[in-house]
C-alpha cells in the first residue's frame, strides 16, 4: 500500500459483525514464554507503526467491539468512525497487562493525558457516543440494520478526501505527524 500510487485512502473494517477487533488472543499469549511475548508485542507495535506511517489517510470503521489491541489498531489510523453502539477500551490492565502496541502514546494524543490515564488505569470501555464526545473518534453514527453504519460513514468520509490533491493530502499528513512529535 505504501508504494501504490493508486491508493488514496485506506479503510480498516471487520468482516465479523459486531466486532472491529477484539485484540490479541490471550489464551494463545498465555502459552508463550517471556521471549515469545516480547517478540509478539514488538511485531504488533511495528505493525501499528507501519499503519500509522502509511502516506495516505487511514480510517477505522468501528462497527462493534474495539478492545485492547483492537483499539490500538484504530488509534494507529488517522481517523476513526464508530457506531454509537460500538464498545472501545484499552482493557489490558483488567488482565494484568499493559497496552503494548502504541496505545499509551496514541490515546493521550487523542483525548489528553488525564483522560487517557483514567481510561487505561481503569480499563473502562466507552461507547461510540462517549468516544466522540472525548475526541477518541471523529464521528459517531447510529447503527443500522446491516451493522455497518460506521463503515458507511467512513466511505462517505473517504469520498470527501478522494477529490483532494493527493500530494497535498500526503504532505498534510506528514506535516501533522511530524509536528505532533515536536
Amino acid at each position: 500500500l505504501r508504494f501504490d500510487e493508486q491508493v488514496r485512502v485506506v479503510l480498516f473494517k471487520s468482516q465479523v459483525k459486531g466486532v472491529f477487533c477484539a485484540g490479541a488472543d490471550l489464551k494463545e499469549r498465555a502459552k508463550m514464554d517471556d521471549a515469545e511475548v516480547g517478540e509478539f508485542v514488538r511485531r504488533l507495535r511495528n505493525l501499528m507503526d507501519e499503519i500509522a506511517a502509511l502516506p495516505v489517510p487511514t480510517i477505522a470503521a468501528i462497527d462493534g467491539y474495539a478492545l485492547g489491541g483492537g483499539l490500538e489498531l484504530a488509534l494507529a489510523c488517522d481517523l476513526r468512525v464508530a457506531a454509537s453502539s460500538a464498545k472501545m477500551g484499552l482493557i489490558e490492565t483488567t488482565r494484568g497487562l499493559l497496552p503494548g502496541a502504541g496505545g499509551t502514546q496514541r490515546l493521550p494524543r487523542c483525548v489528553g493525558i488525564g483522560l487517557a490515564k483514567e481510561l487505561i488505569f481503569t480499563g473502562r470501555q466507552v461507547d461510540g457516543e462517549q468516544a466522540a464526545s472525548m475526541g477518541l473518534v471523529n464521528h459517531s453514527v447510529p447503527q443500522n440494520s446491516e451493522g455497518d453504519a460506521a463503515y458507511q460513514r467512513a466511505l462517505t468520509l473517504a469520498k470527501e478526501i478522494l477529490p483532494q490533491a493527493p500530494f497535498a493530502v500526503k504532505m498534510g499528513k506528514l506535516a501533522i505527524n511530524k509536528g505532533i512529535e515536536v
